[in-house]
């Protein structure tokens, strides 16, 4: 199946008074139609500000520096910003962490949706509140009908996050970008958003670039999922293998340290040290200061992702026989 979105070789660079910081550099990844695409990592790993470069949205002085943004082939970001702004909304829908900062609070969710709506697709005041309705029907907010013409301060922290995610698959998106949509919420909220996201892709064929920190929202939600660490993918494979089959040492470390339900233990695992500064991003794999398998050709040479069974991992240890590597 051919991709629909494809990203090559992405550096993303913000220039400063004491130099420049590369905060992404050369992340690549594709996701095809219908899929899940999880991207996960601690924070300051580059996880939503992939999503950002992905839908135009950095935020200045920060730029791509490099690489390649393509949609259904067609390359995006070079596009002038009129451009992108006429794909984002109309083929890339985003959803955001907040939806009190994605919602105006002076208009109803209704005017909301039908400016969306009106903006993107060939639609009357009519026929543009009908679809915003039925929109509200969709995502599962009770009685539609009136709803629509109430403000984001009358809804819970859940049911506005269902009106977020209903502004953005609106024009029926090719993709959606899901920067952490389900961190705000309670669980049974969090299982429901979930659910939504799966029944899009599956019944109208939407990819997804979910960002999270949270592992179980991964293994539930996504098919395949990419390890980030200090702006660099270092695994990435489908969903059950990365899980029970992890090949980089750092997405070990990320499986060990979550806790497991007939464990007897008093203490949770935990990778020592922390993530590098941008300005310290230590030669060779970023990962070798924290890592207990680290030999001498990780602290010198930085690897790319080498096959490693279902997955691709950027560590040396998967192509050097464990006796060199001691």
């Amino acid at each position: 199946m051919q991709s629909l979105l494809e990203v090559r070789d992405l550096v993303v660079e913000f220039p400063g008074r004491r130099g420049t910081l590369r905060a992404l550099d050369g992340v690549s990844f594709d996701i095809a139609p219908g899929e899940i695409l999880g991207v996960v990592g601690e924070s300051g790993a580059g996880k939503s500000l992939t999503g950002a470069a992905v839908i135009g949205l950095l935020e200045p002085p920060g730029r791509i520096a490099s690489g390649e943004v393509r949609l259904s082939g067609q390359r995006i970001d070079n596009l002038p910003s009129s451009a992108l702004r006429r794909i984002r909304g109309r083929r890339i829908g985003a959803i955001f962490q907040d939806p009190l900062t994605s919602l105006d609070p002076l208009y109803t969710v209704g005017r909301q949706l039908v400016e969306t709506l009106r903006t993107h697709l060939p639609l009357d005041e009519t026929a543009a509140r009908g679809r915003a309705v039925e929109l509200l029907r969709e995502i599962g907010i009770p009685a539609p009908e009136a709803r629509v013409d109430h403000y984001p301060h009358q809804f819970s922290g859940g049911m506005r996050q269902r009106v977020v995610i209903a502004l953005a698959l609106a024009a029926n998106p090719e993709l959606v970008v899901a920067d952490e949509p389900t961190t705000a919420l309670d669980v049974s909220i969090q299982a429901q958003v979930i659910d939504l996201l799966k029944r899009l892709c599956k019944e109208q064929g939407t990819a997804v670039m979910l960002v999270t920190h949270d592992m179980g929202v991964i293994a539930e939600a996504c098919d395949r999922v990419a390890v980030m660490y200090a702006g660099r993918i270092v695994e990435i494979g489908p969903v059950r293998d990365v899980i029970h089959a992890p090949a980089h040492p750092y997405t070990v470390g990320l499986m060990r340290s979550i806790p497991a339900m007939d464990a007897d233990s008093e203490r949770l695992a935990q990778i020592d040290g922390a993530m590098p500064r941008l300005d310290a991003i230590p030669p060779g794999c970023a990962f070798h200061p924290r890592c207990p398998q680290a030999f001498a050709r990780c602290r010198a040479e930085r690897p790319g992702l080498i096959d490693a069974g279902r997955t691709r991992a950027a560590c040396w240890l998967v192509s050097t026989p464990v006796e060199d590597a001691e």
